[in-house]
């Protein structure tokens, strides 16, 4: 849809072809009376005043003039007069072309109705019949303009909340894309019955009902079905509380219909409330059931195909990474081998965890899941590695409160460590005083993390001033798609801090 609304002249062919069909089926259906001999509108009131008719020259030509000249005026003031009027270009010169083409029709109208109401020469005199003739058409000329004024009302109120669906729903939550469309189609349902020129009864009570269903449509997609869809029989929950906020909202439509429709003693009021709790079971309740139903399998189909299509890419790019792995080993343990004879206690620690680090990555990274243990021993293993060039310095505080974890668990690897790669990354300076908070603890199934790091100003040729952590947006998408309503992620800074806080329930 939006596709369609970004090209005016892909909205102006749909106009044009649309107006084109119905005029085509409008002289479709006049030659079809020509052939139908018993089809005879008006037939009646000529032989009532004794008067000759023809459908010719009594339906056919009259009705086709004013086609014409319905087709002609709308394509006038669609394609010609109203886009330099919505640009504010030449105002004045096409509202007097608006007036001359109104002027026209009332002309056409009132010229046609004496052939079409002849019969009521009987009646009137010949000057009192055309000026009636002419009053009425001047003001059925009038109400067609208002309906083509409400038309492009309707239309360019359209365009604008489909070209701002995605600002509007970002400022007011509580409207939705699904309500949008459905009030624009509201809006054309009722210019279509205002058109056709339907008792008022029938447009308020119409009107009224399907307004209603929208509201009740909205509530269930996205209130109503979202809490019951994954309990135990979902759709018997569904319909005894959708049911209920029928026969609730039957009272207000009750009220609005009884002041609107003032007659009839409240009894098409009421008709019309039945006719709605009716509407609602039967049309609404299941659309809106099938369209959450299928909604919510496209979802899970999609969210399948990210995690995935991430899976793959990330052990893609891995395998890429690897550069002869075996040959990396056999280094670290020539270059272990080396620290231990020179009494390099210190590298030989931090080649040693180096090593082990990697093994993980080699091994247990590729997996889906891995046991919590593992994932926090790689975690001490980088806080070690990274301790040793650091510990030298007083103004250095890493503080650690890892819980060791020795039971069954699982988790994603390489989840936790972004978070710990960007403190480090960010939060020390050689030359400032510099701390690293990081504490894990897993408490009936969720593991709780948090993390906190000083800030140091970055120099203004660091090509890494603006980046704001290793691997944060991976991790924040790997969460969404790994673990989609089961965490909660809190990511603040303040001048001097930057926090982290991460719960996840875990298998």
């Amino acid at each position: 849809m939006k596709n369609i609304i970004k090209n005016p002249s892909d909205i102006n062919r749909i106009e044009f072809w649309a107006a084109t069909t119905m005029f085509v089926f409008s002289i479709f259906f006049l030659v079809s009376g020509a052939i139908n001999n018993n089809w005879e509108p008006g037939k009646y009131e000529f032989d009532e005043a004794h008067q000759h008719y023809s459908y010719f020259n009594n339906h056919f030509l009259p009705m086709l003039c004013r086609y014409l000249s319905f087709y002609a005026s709308y394509c006038l003031l669609t394609f010609v007069i109203i886009p330099p009027l919505s640009r504010k270009e030449s105002i004045t010169l096409n509202i007097i072309f608006t007036l001359i083409i109104f002027y026209l029709i009332s002309v056409v109208l009132a010229i046609t109705d004496t052939w079409t109401q002849g019969y009521l020469f009987d009646k009137y005199s010949e000057d009192e019949l055309y000026s009636k003739l002419f009053q009425e058409a001047v003001i059925y000329s009038f109400w067609l303009l208002m309906m083509f004024a409400l038309y492009n009302i309707i239309k360019f109120l359209a365009i604008y909340l489909l070209e701002n669906s995605d600002l509007i729903q970002s400022k007011y939550r509580v409207i939705t894309r699904d309500g949008i469309f459905a009030f624009i189609f509201w809006m054309i349902a009722l210019f279509l019955l205002l058109i056709g020129q339907s008792d008022a009864e029938v447009v308020v009570g119409i009107a009224t009902c399907s307004l209603a269903g929208i509201f009740l449509y909205c509530y269930s997609m996205y209130a109503l079905l979202p809490d019951i869809y994954k309990k135990s029989r979902p759709f018997k929950t569904y319909l005894k509380k959708f049911f209920l906020l029928v026969l609730l909202s039957t009272i207000p439509i009750f009220t609005i219909l009884l002041v609107l429709i003032p007659h009839h003693d409240g009894e098409i009021a009421f008709v019309a409330s039945l006719f709605n709790v009716g509407f609602q079971l039967l049309f609404t309740a299941p659309l809106a059931w099938y369209v959450y139903k299928h909604r919510t399998t496209v979802d899970y189909e999609i969210k399948g195909l990210q995690t995935a299509l991430g899976r793959s890419t990330a052990d893609l790019n891995f395998l890429r990474s690897q550069i002869n792995p075996h040959f990396l080993f056999n280094v670290l343990n020539t270059l272990y081998g080396t620290a231990l004879q020179e009494n390099a206690e210190r590298t030989s620690e931090g080649i040693q965890k180096l090593g082990d680090m990697m093994r993980f990555m080699l091994r247990e990274n590729l997996q889906e899941k891995i046991s919590l243990t593992r994932e926090i021993e790689y975690l001490n293993n980088y806080i070690g590695l990274q301790t040793l060039r650091t510990q030298s310095s007083p103004d250095i505080q890493i503080h650690t409160e890892i819980e060791e974890h020795t039971g069954i668990l699982q988790i994603a690897p390489m989840l936790l460590i972004p978070f710990i790669e960007n403190a480090f990354k960010h939060g020390i300076s050689l030359k400032e005083p510099s701390n690293i908070r990081i504490s894990l603890v897993c408490k009936d199934k969720t593991l709780y993390f948090d993390i906190s790091n000083s800030i140091h100003p970055k120099p203004m040729n660091d090509p890494e001033k603006d980046n704001n952590g290793i691997g944060l947006n991976n991790v924040q998408q790997r969460l969404r798609l790994m673990y989609s309503g089961k965490h909660e992620l809190s990511i603040r800074e303040s001048g001097k801090e930057f926090f982290v806080h991460l719960t996840i329930q875990l298998d």
